[in-house]
């Protein structure tokens, strides 16, 4: 196999063609943060997004993360007398607004959420249904996902002779408000639907395309990329990536393998995830990226849910890796490292079945790409860069963090 090297590295990447906020000590990951979202000018396109208790987390922070990327100018609102909400499984968002303040404002585009009983609590809100209502007769975009298109719009009359899709099991009820459709996302005069949270990236890249343009969404669309995290994982190597993905401008979705988000990592620091390995699982990601630590790689390799997710990411010839303690404790007993080339901390090289690449600090084969500890851990985030960004994002990033002499 030909091998290249990697020039912005001080040590030489193995690349190979394939066959085929810290306060005491508690580190929060949180999507709103993100360094990557656009600061909205005055005349960004303004977007409400109701939120509710009960509302699916996933599809509304993907919805509102993605719309700042572009530059939006978002207020979420809540739909009760407090801002904050409790989302569906433990999550809990903090609004900018009450809907009840915002009855005579004018936006450009609602977009609603889904999640069971969030869309009964924005269908039951009155002054909620009086400014959809006087914004979809003003002509102007509303958009809704999962259940809220046959629970909220519909029973609002606001789906009459369009075409719509919505969650599965709510389709029969859809169809007695509109023309239901199969579609991940529809279009249909001004009004977009779209199906569950699997499909709430493609919906929000698609609100995007019609605020802007297809050229601001094609920008916004990065890389999907799901960084697992549970008790034990080796904290340098999750912040890291996840730092440097991030500045790369992908959209990280760092999971925690376990019933709580907050996660107790390898050296006592504390990290919190966006969101539970379960609900995250219900998404295709372009990256699954795993951090080492030896407790942590030992719960992911007896997560089924992550394991499955890793095999289908293989056999559909997307992108996975793994650093220090993770090829040789998951990837190699999984069957995910057969007739690859690997590396992985020194003490658990003696692991992998093929060794032949181990002594190198970072190796690529194909679709895998695997490190070997914290002190590689740049140099890894920075290869991953270079495959879904190319050589000159990457370049530019190394020289910004000051890894590569300015």
């Amino acid at each position: 196999m030909a091998m290249r090297h990697l020039q912005l590295l001080p040590h030489p990447l193995n690349n190979f063609t394939p066959k085929h906020s810290l306060i005491n000590n508690r580190f929060s990951f949180s999507s709103f943060s993100s360094t990557t979202i656009s600061m909205a000018s005055s005349n960004s396109p303004k977007v409400l997004v109701p939120i509710a208790n009960g509302t699916e987390p996933i599809e509304a922070v993907i919805t509102i993360d993605v719309l700042r990327r572009s530059g939006a100018d978002v207020t979420v609102a809540s739909a009760s007398n407090h801002l904050q909400v409790q989302a569906l499984h433990g999550i809990k968002i903090v609004a900018d607004a009450v809907v009840s303040d915002l009855a005579d404002t004018i936006f450009d585009l609602i977009a609603l959420p889904g999640g069971v009983p969030g869309v009964d609590n924005l269908r039951d809100n009155k002054v909620l249904e009086g400014l959809v209502k006087k914004h979809v007769e003003d002509g102007r975009l509303y958009a809704a996902v999962c259940a809220a298109p046959a629970v909220v719009l519909g029973p609002w009359g606001l789906l009459k002779g369009l075409k719509a899709t919505c969650y599965p099991s709510f389709m029969e009820k859809l169809a007695s408000y509109t023309t239901t459709v199969e579609s991940r996302v529809q279009l249909d005069g001004r009004v977009v639907t779209s199906r569950a949270p699997g499909t709430t990236m493609e919906f929000a890249v698609a609100l995007v395309e019609q605020l802007y343009g297809k050229e601001k969404a094609d920008e916004v669309a990065g890389p999907l990329i799901l960084v697992p995290i549970a008790n034990g994982t080796e904290e340098m190597e999750a912040v890291i990536i996840i730092d440097i993905l991030r500045r790369a401008k992908a959209d990280v979705v760092v999971a925690s393998v376990g019933d709580k988000l907050e996660i107790g990592a390898s050296r006592k620091v504390k990290l919190e995830a966006d969101v539970l390995l379960d609900e995250a699982a219900k998404h295709s990601y372009d990256l699954i990226v795993l951090p080492g630590g030896l407790g942590g790689a030992e719960a992911f390799a007896n997560s089924e849910t992550l394991v499955s997710l890793l095999k289908k990411q293989r056999e559909s010839n997307r992108y996975y890796g793994a650093i220090c303690a993770s090829p040789a404790l998951v990837l190699e007993p999984h069957g995910l490292l057969k007739d690859k080339k690997a590396t992985a901390f020194p003490a658990m090289s003696n692991k992998l079945s093929d060794q032949s690449e181990a002594e190198n600090r970072v190796v690529v084969d194909g679709n895998l790409i695997t490190s070997r500890g914290p002190g590689t851990s740049i140099e890894y985030g920075l290869a991953i860069v270079e495959k879904l960004f190319g050589r000159k994002v990457g370049l530019e990033l190394a020289k910004t963090i000051v890894f590569t002499n300015p």
